[in-house]
């Protein structure tokens, strides 16, 4: 991989040490917030965060953004915890916004007293017509001007769940004509009386994230808060809140926004993704069509693949599409080196070889020849093989250099045979193929017939050890490039109905046994993985890539 220079956020952190921080005040955080999976635009900010870690080493928090008790959940923060750890990274501390609740409490009656926030008791609809538009200055709520009492009376009301929710909310007091529509009178604190993941039903109002984010970031000592560029309005909200709390005894975080990274063929907005999940377009958020870490892990995605992904992209100050095609060239990378060769064989053509006159025997096949350390395993071969249906022509032309009638292929790992004849059924249909073979063409049997070039070789499977297997088959899960960029349409309009096939296959037997996770190439195929479902009765297989981006030709 081509080395690059250091990204502008690696400039800024250089640039504070040369100036005035030290390597020991450097901390890192990565916030998700526990409403959903994570997807591959927050591995790339955990490759983010966590390498300056490594880099710099420097802690890492895992921060969980939990304000938000109607949407956030445990099994998500399980399911982050395991994304995170499942890449290569472990955290410094694990830690969440809850934590912070009555910190964010007390902080919020000091800006109450010193007069830069108040309890608006209008709707919120009321509130959002007030805030005015980008060009027109927004209208002081008529609550704005309430007595510090009055607004700590009805603060203190709404912690106690006195306050129906949606009648009172927590503002702000700073400016409502700013050009940043960010900073009129931003909502701090609403009433929710539903039980949170952590905290039970000990608290009846939660903290707005804008309010709680910068705050955390600042309880944990962050030095540097990266964010997608979306967040670059909140850095002066998130700048003022830090300014009237009056601590100024401690160093305040730096917040520096870097673009985010779209996938072609997809969407990463968690709503979204959520959509596909509860419309059972995909059957969970770890869909192997999903682009989601769960999705991608079982698919067969490998940890390291994700993140030469993620440092192959960079970081830039502009959000552009990364076609999906480099993504996954960095896994056929990554599993080149990798993932053992075996045999599949998804769409299976009988082949009949007559005059093998022996039972069966077991053949040597080497596992990788990318990896010395791989090793070899055995394979059987029979009278019947299966080939691939599209491997065989009666007739072709002379750049088919697969198996036709009259001329010879070899077998990998095993014989030269050559088609003779064919079997039909009343309408046509080839039933079987009649060949015969070269006994002493064996690969690796050392004789001049073993090293005799023939123009094609083809996989293939002894039909009575044939394991039968469930083969699942995905394509771009979006029929357009950007699904959501037309504001106009529903992204849903653009789901490719042929995202998924399931083909009944045939695997070689080595593979009975195989475990969820593990990763394989079938050869002339591509790359798969066993799914999380499969059991030594019922196996499944998704395909994780093909051999070679296939998807190119499809556009052109």
């Amino acid at each position: 991989m081509i080395e690059k220079g250091p990204n502008f956020l690696e400039q800024i952190i250089e640039k504070d040490l040369s100036e005035d921080y030290t390597k020991e005040e450097l901390k890192f955080r990565f916030p998700p917030e526990p409403n959903g999976h994570l997807h591959i635009g927050h591995a790339t900010s955990i490759h983010l965060n966590f390498g300056f870690g490594l880099q710099y080493k420097a802690p890492v928090n895992l921060r969980f953004d939990d304000t938000n008790p109607i949407k956030e959940e445990k099994q998500y923060v399980e399911a982050i915890k395991e994304d995170v750890q499942w890449l290569g990274y472990q955290w410094a501390e694990e830690c969440y916004a809850s934590d912070y609740f009555e910190q964010l409490y007390q902080w919020a009656i000091r800006l109450i007293k010193n007069g830069f926030a108040y309890v608006d008791s209008q709707s919120s609809a009321a509130i959002a017509q007030q805030k005015g538009t980008p060009t027109t200055p927004g209208t002081p709520s008529p609550y704005r001007d309430r007595s510090v009492q009055e607004n700590l009376t009805l603060f203190e009301a709404m912690k106690n769940g006195n306050t129906p929710e949606g009648k009172d909310v927590l503002r702000a007091k700073i400016d409502m004509s700013s050009p940043n529509l960010l900073m009129r009178d931003p909502i701090m604190y609403r009433c929710i009386h539903k039980p949170h993941h952590r905290t039970g039903s000990a608290w009846k109002i939660y903290p707005m994230y804008d309010w709680a984010h910068g705050e955390s970031d600042f309880i944990e000592g962050i030095s540097h808060s990266f964010c997608t560029l979306e967040f670059l309005p909140h850095r002066e909200l998130y700048n003022w809140f830090l300014d009237k709390l009056g601590e100024e005894d401690k160093r305040k975080p730096k917040q520096r926004e870097f673009a985010r990274r779209n996938l072609s063929h997809s969407v990463v907005s968690k709503r979204k993704l959520a959509q596909l999940v509860e419309k059972g377009v995909v059957e969970g958020w770890d869909d192997p069509r999903m682009p989601t870490i769960s999705g991608l892990r079982r698919r067969g995605y490998s940890p390291a693949s994700i993140r030469n992904f993620a440092a192959s992209i960079g970081i830039g100050k502009r959000e552009n599409i990364i076609d999906m095609s480099h993504l996954e060239f960095c896994v056929r990378d990554d599993l080149n080196k990798t993932a053992p060769r075996v045999m599949g064989i998804l769409d299976p053509l009988r082949i009949i070889i007559e005059n093998y006159d022996k039972e069966e025997e077991w053949l040597d096949a080497e596992n990788n020849p990318e990896d010395e350390n791989a090793g070899s395993r055995k394979i059987p071969f029979s009278k019947e093989i299966y080939i691939e249906r599209q491997d065989f022509k009666e007739e072709a032309g002379r750049k088919f250099f697969r198996l036709k009638l009259g001329k010879e292929v070899r077998l990998k790992n095993a014989y030269i045979i050559k088609a003779e004849r064919v079997k039909k059924d009343e309408a046509g249909n080839i039933l079987a193929v009649y060949c015969s073979y070269d006994p002493k063409s064996k690969s690796g049997s050392g004789t001049p017939e073993s090293q005799r070039k023939v123009k094609g070789t083809l996989h293939w499977l002894s039909s009575k050890h044939a394991v039968p297997a469930e083969i699942r088959l995905y394509d771009r899960l979006f029929t357009v490039e950007a699904p959501d960029a037309d504001k106009e349409k529903d992204f849903m309009e653009f789901i490719n109905p042929n995202s998924l096939q399931i083909v009944k296959g045939y695997v070689e037997p080595s593979l009975k046994n195989s475990r969820p996770l593990d990763r394989f190439q079938f050869q002339r195929v591509g790359y798969f993985c066993t799914d999380k479902d499969t059991t030594t009765e019922h196996l499944i297989f998704n395909q994780t890539v093909p051999l070679r981006d296939s998807w190119k030709k499809k556009e052109n």
